[in-house]
């Protein structure tokens, strides 16, 4: 292992002192409450026209197709947790499934698919918690929101939301995306919310198969432009007995008609805390004088 001057900071969440909550678990729930009627508070005074299910009255072209696996062995994980999971799968995408996002709307994941509760359906699935798996109503709906934002970003809707991860929870098992793509969910204050300032109409269609979670977003004209989303300086860096994950997601914008590429943007940076030992893959260990932590 070499020790090298990297450019790194700590995630915010390590560098600030334990929450209350964390500190007095029991506080929680309460902290919760107050936070979930922010949320309501902010959304009846954002002035947004939110995004809804609609019947589909006209063409479409798709912009961005996708698939992700249902069942994925993660870690160490139990798998009765990923099999509830696609059940609450199946009650989220009815949800999501036929929304349509008119120009000057917008969409949030937590609106749409409103509160995971056993009353509606949902059951336990796997959800991530300082970066371990637990079982938790509802659990498993964020890789529904994986989904959404992977479509979105190959779409000139703008990502007005979006969670950070603090963890990498699980070794890169059959993985498709980039690493740090994805987003969490927590009804109703951790969203995925994006917006359309265009003059084109966007519509979500998802679905649950056999085997993978099916997404495609439509438009109702072609795009003028096309994108591509991809990973640079993937890194894992060791500092203070800890190993990190940094890497940066950028997206190539293409102009349709020539194919010519027009630009780059830096989506993110992310720099996650590894919750396994990576194996197969280069430590950096980084420099104690290298760091830019505040």
């Amino acid at each position: 292992m070499t020790s090298l001057s990297v450019d790194f900071e700590l995630p915010a969440r390590m560098q600030a002192s334990p929450r209350l909550t964390e500190r007095h678990p029991w506080l929680f729930p309460w902290a919760a409450r107050v936070l979930r009627a922010k949320r309501r508070i902010a959304w009846l005074r954002s002035g947004a026209v939110w995004a809804r299910r609609r019947v589909v009255s006209f063409e479409t072209v798709r912009v961005k197709r996708h698939k992700s696996l249902l069942l994925r062995q993660m870690g160490d994980s139990q798998m009765w947790l990923q099999h509830n999971k696609v059940r609450n799968l199946e009650l989220a995408a009815l949800c999501v499934d036929g929304v349509v996002i008119k120009p000057g709307e917008t969409f949030s994941f937590n609106r749409a698919v409103g509160n995971c509760t056993r009353r509606r359906g949902f059951v336990e699935g796997m959800k991530l918690s300082n970066g371990a798996a637990r079982a938790g109503v509802g659990g498993g709906i964020c890789q529904l929101a994986n989904l959404l934002v992977w479509m979105f970003m190959h779409s000139p809707l703008t990502i007005v939301e979006r969670s950070e991860h603090s963890f990498d929870p699980f070794p890169d098992n059959g993985r498709v995306l980039p690493w740090g793509v994805g987003c969490s969910i927590v009804y109703n204050y951790v969203d995925l919310v994006v917006r359309n300032d265009t003059d084109f109409t966007f519509v979500v269609e998802v679905r649950v198969g056999p085997k993978y979670l099916h997404g495609e977003l439509l438009a109702d004209r072609p795009l003028p432009l096309s994108y591509s989303v991809f990973a640079r300086a993937e890194q894992f860096i060791e500092y203070d007995g800890q190993i990190f994950r940094t890497n940066q997601i950028w997206r190539r914008v293409i102009d349709r008609r020539t194919g010519n590429e027009i630009g780059e943007d830096l989506l993110r940076r992310n720099c996650a805390l590894v919750k396994y030992l990576p194996e197969g893959v280069a430590v950096v260990e980084a420099a104690l004088e290298a760091q830019s932590h505040k």
